[in-house]
């Protein structure tokens, strides 16, 4: 191939050059950290929780407590295993009632987990 060297380097591709990394704004710096860290979900679950105690049947509201959502699907905790079979029947009716809540939220399903504490006052999380 007889091609002048000046065109051989032409018809490289050219690498990209690293964007500038200048500073950045508090704003977009706290977001990241608050998202990062958890602390933009804590209002999310006050919100959560509310509305997982207006839809909860009333079989479950003291002994159920709301999670997390994560790819559409609340975590569920509840305090013994006949729970979480009694949540089989309710499912549809507290899905459209939480989607009425927390339209937000996305909620396409739940998911019951036991957790011995699960609805006391002095249960952590």
């Amino acid at each position: 191939m007889n091609v002048p060297m000046g065109t051989l380097f032409t018809m490289l591709p050219k690498e990209k050059q690293p964007a500038a990394a200048g500073p950045r704004t508090i704003g977009s710096v706290m977001s990241r950290l608050l998202a990062r860290t958890g602390y933009d979900r804590e209002h999310g679950s006050d919100v959560l929780t509310a509305a997982w105690q207006q839809a909860a049947p009333a079989s479950m509201q003291g002994s159920s407590q709301a999670g997390l959502v994560r790819r559409g699907v609340l975590d569920v905790f509840v305090s013994h295993s006949a729970l979480v079979q009694e949540m089989g029947f309710h499912k549809r009716e507290v899905l459209a009632r939480l989607g009425e809540l927390v339209p937000a939220e996305g909620i396409t399903d739940i998911r019951c987990r036991v957790m011995v504490d699960a609805g006391r006052a002095d249960a952590t999380r």
